[in-house]
């Protein structure tokens, strides 16, 4: 596509100094973060318009469910995993590798990422996502404006596993495409087969969790945001980069991936269980706390109940049967009383430590290092 070449200029070149008074880490992501992630929706939109006119030949009722798993992919987001990905592939292969080689290999990311959005609304019940209805609502909503039999609730969610599942062939067929060696593609799918069971083991303790949250503690909400987010948002997509460029598994870089990934993800993971208490509705396009009105035991909840008074247990012992907003209100006010909140904030600046920590002594590209520190808090410092 024309587009990636114009990508590929921007991203082999070291970027323009910032200003003075910018802060040069943030420059170095400036002058990379808009050309990548629109080689990434330029592959996703090629690629897709083809899937669908393909669907489409099967029955035109297949080209509107094939349409709409392309609209749920590329809605918007923040392109966050092919943008770990493109980081560590680039920290192992330097600034002189064309990106368009790898280029699908990095959009089926965002793939994989939709297949995981689509079934997490199932199972949380969600009724929005980024500011929209959920696939499943969508759905339920499209099966009662048509007249159709049955029950619309049924039929959304059955839809919505459907478009998940569809969305994580399509990222195995996207990444196929990647022009590189073929011994070297099968270990970024060894690395991108692990990625995936892990997210898996991650979402299944997450729904255990809520069943079972009388015997959830901080240990397991981290082990959940070590498997379910650490590992398919920040950690596997920066191996999966450096296996794209070749680096082996015992090499230092790999080492020094791992370490990073692993505080980043769990940072980026509390953070959410923050927003998912605190966040701006019209930011993270979902109501504000719905956490609290599921009773999700996250580590932030969880750090509540073992910091809290007497009577702030008891209050805490109405997450999950709250509805109201008020109510939602008054427990993010208990959660915080009990200093939960500034001690996830320290657990959150601490991993970012550990982070960086853990760059200061590998052997990387040296704009990848300058944007993989950036990275580290603009992924956990966000408000959406």
């Amino acid at each position: 596509m024309a587009n990636d070449a114009v990508a590929d200029n921007a991203l082999r070149v070291a970027p323009a100094q910032p200003e003075a008074t910018d802060d040069p880490v943030r420059g170095v992501l400036a002058a990379f973060a808009n050309d990548l992630v629109q080689g990434v929706d330029d592959t996703l939109a090629a690629f897709l318009s083809a899937e669908v006119a393909s669907l489409t030949e099967i029955d035109a009722a297949m080209g509107g469910f094939a349409s709409t798993a392309r609209d749920c992919v590329l809605a918007g987001g923040k392109r966050v995993r092919p943008t770990f990905a493109y980081w560590g592939w680039r920290g192992g292969a330097g600034g002189d590798e064309p990106l368009q080689t790898v280029l699908p290999a990095l959009a089926a990311l965002e793939l994989l990422h939709t297949f995981a959005l689509v079934h997490d609304d199932v199972m949380d019940a969600s009724d929005t996502r980024r500011g929209r209805p959920t696939v499943h609502r969508a759905a339920a909503g499209r099966h009662i404006a048509a007249g159709h039999v049955g029950d619309p609730d049924r039929f959304g969610e059955a839809v919505a596993v459907l478009i998940g599942d569809l969305c994580m062939v399509w990222a195995d067929r996207l990444m196929s495409r990647a022009a590189v060696p073929p011994a070297r593609l099968l270990d970024v799918r060894r690395c991108y087969d692990r990625m995936r069971v892990e997210t898996i083991a991650g979402q299944y303790l997450d729904i255990l969790g809520e069943d079972d949250a009388a015997n959830w503690s901080v240990d397991r909400a981290l082990r959940v945001a070590r498997y379910k987010t650490a590992s398919y948002t920040v950690q596997r997509p920066l191996l999966f980069g450096a296996h794209l460029a070749g680096v082996g598994a015992d090499a230092p870089l790999t080492a020094a991936y791992t370490r990073y990934g692993l505080a980043v993800g769990e940072a980026f993971q509390l953070r959410d269980d923050l927003l998912g208490v605190y966040g701006d509705p019209v930011a993270t396009g979902k109501p504000a706390g719905d956490d609290l009105r599921t009773g999700k035991p996250t580590a932030l909840l969880m750090l509540a109940r073992q910091l809290a008074t007497p009577a702030q247990r008891q209050a805490l012992g109405r997450a999950g049967a709250v509805t109201g907003a008020r109510e939602v209100s008054r427990l993010a006010q208990v959660v915080a009383d009990t200093g939960a909140v500034a001690r996830v904030e320290r657990m959150i600046s601490d991993r970012v430590g550990e982070a960086l920590a853990a760059l200061d002594t590998a052997p990387i590209d040296g704009a990848a290092r300058t944007a993989l520190t950036g990275l580290a808090t603009a992924a956990t410092d966000r408000r959406a």
